[in-house]
């Protein structure tokens, strides 16, 4: 059984990390997310259906294919992060979420808040990033 959630819970340093009522607040959270992810994907898929590339104007067409390229692009991006979303929910039924997948260290509860798809704690994240820095510039 999930616990109950009041609508002004916020998670804090004061609580077992990782709690239940924890999980179910990032749960919730990410399952908003996806929500309106898939709302706005929906809202594309009819936009494209109903725009006509059929403009006489050469300009008008090349505008319309542009904007509907970066549409497209944007929706791409968005379809990775709903897998990314699908994995961190994954984590939370298995028992991984909050947790550093690199040092298996607890991810700040601010950095959750921000990102709650992240994986990585803040230092290794940065360590990561240092890294592809490092390994591009040779």
């Amino acid at each position: 059984m999930k616990p109950l959630l009041s609508p002004d819970y916020r998670p804090t340093d004061k609580e077992p990390f990782m709690n239940p009522v924890q999980l179910e607040y990032f749960r919730q959270k990410l399952l908003a997310w996806k929500g309106e992810l898939l709302r706005e994907s929906g809202e594309t898929l009819s936009h494209l259906q109903e725009e006509s590339l059929s403009e006489p104007d050469l300009a008008d067409r090349a505008s319309l294919e542009t904007d509907r390229s970066l549409e497209l692009r944007t929706r791409d991006r968005e379809r990775k992060l709903i897998q990314k979303i699908d994995e961190a929910l994954g984590r939370i039924e298995d028992g991984t979420y909050g947790y550093c997948e690199e040092t298996g260290e607890p991810i700040s509860l601010k950095r959750l808040e921000a990102r709650p798809i992240a994986t990585l704690s803040l230092e290794a994240q940065e360590r990561h990033e240092r890294m592809e820095r490092t390994h591009r510039d040779d």
